[in-house]
């Protein structure tokens, strides 16, 4: 689809500076836009690129003060609104038609709501229900009890184990496991004695779960990812986790047993999890951090053991100094062992 740059912007509730006829034919970042694309601004670090990109318009946030040799699209919140352009100006999704391909393979009492898509080798057990709109690409496996809401999209080699509850409008990228056992062994004399996981697991509405992230089933109960939450790939969320509304985690995070998240958290790549922990809603873990203890509602913490941020930052920081601190110390130890040979020959 082609647009005007003033047309995008009226879309957008947004202002024009600029050429407002220049016409918008796709999207780009910043260094790779070429004559026509439309890119976008939102961390204040990249403003300098505005001088040099060759996208014919750029969206920017309300407070930029800066200047730009394109035409600008102003609007309230430059990320929502590049998100919602893409929608416009992207690729089209993939046609979906709904029914079974012939190679799938369905118990004969699982239950297909209306313009369900079942694509090739996809797999679906006894007692499984899955809503309206739903679309299982190919070599999905849906098991024994399984629950799906309405206008779910699993991408190939999702794997939904028994007795699994999946809200409406759920996005499972490839790979993704939910409902695998939960890491439960008692030790013996003899070795490792496998404890039954007999929870199940729970995703709320517009939950998204990125490549290969696994959610273990509870050992009783249930593990429970709360509506909203948006998952990076490669996260492993544990046995009786709780993961709250709208928190997001980057990818590589891993979240042990028992552990409950509030809503509304950023946890960002490769943060661990000792289990048992309790996380506080609006919570901030930055990157790499080991949280070993409970976190308050609107705590910043960084590092390992993680600490609160400015802490941390302290830390960092006095440890830079360690090389210039450890040479200072030296001239130190020459200068007293100076003075004492003085000393001791007085």
């Amino acid at each position: 689809m082609n647009l005007t740059v003033a047309q995008l912007a009226e879309s957008l509730q947004g202002s024009v500076e600029g050429d407002g006829a220049a016409a918008i034919t796709g999207l780009a970042g910043l260094k790779e836009a070429e004559p026509g694309e439309l890119s976008f601004l939102a961390n204040p670090r990249y403003a300098s690129l505005l001088q040099t990109t060759r996208a014919t318009a750029v969206i920017v946030g309300g407070d930029f003060a800066g200047t730009a040799a394109c035409t600008l699209i102003r609007v309230a919140n430059a990320d929502a609104a590049f998100a919602a352009a893409a929608l416009r100006l992207g690729p089209p999704p993939p046609a979906r038609v709904a029914g079974v391909h012939p190679t799938a393979v369905l118990a004969a009492d699982a239950v297909l709501g209306d313009g369900v898509s079942v694509g090739p080798h996809c797999v679906i057990e006894s007692g499984a229900r899955i809503g309206a709109g739903t679309v299982l690409v190919a070599c999905v496996y849906v098991g024994h009890q399984v629950v799906v809401g309405a206008d779910c999209l699993f991408y190939p080699f999702v794997t939904l184990r028994e007795r699994v509850t999946v809200g409406s409008r759920v996005i499972l990228h490839s790979g993704a496991v939910v409902g695998s056992d939960g890491f439960g062994y008692v030790r013996e004399r003899t070795g490792w004695k496998k404890i039954p996981q007999i929870g199940t697991v729970e995703l709320g509405d517009d939950v998204e779960l990125g490549a290969n992230v696994t959610v273990d089933r509870a050992r009783f109960g249930k593990t429970v990812i709360a509506r909203g939450a948006k998952i990076d790939n490669l996260v492993q969320i544990a046995h009786n986790c709780s993961i709250g509304e709208n928190t997001a985690m980057a990818a590589q995070v891993g979240i042990s047993g028992s552990t409950t998240i509030g809503r509304d958290c950023m946890l960002g790549g490769q943060a661990g999890f000792a289990g048992h922990l309790h996380v506080g809603d609006r919570v901030v873990v930055l990157a790499q951090s080991g949280v070993m203890r409970d976190i308050p509602d609107g705590g910043r913490v960084f590092g390992a053991p993680a600490v609160p941020e400015r802490e941390a930052f302290r830390v960092v920081a006095a440890t830079q100094q360690l090389p210039e601190l450890r040479k200072q110390v030296r001239e130190l130890e020459k200068r007293l062992a100076r003075l004492e040979g003085k000393g001791a020959q007085v």
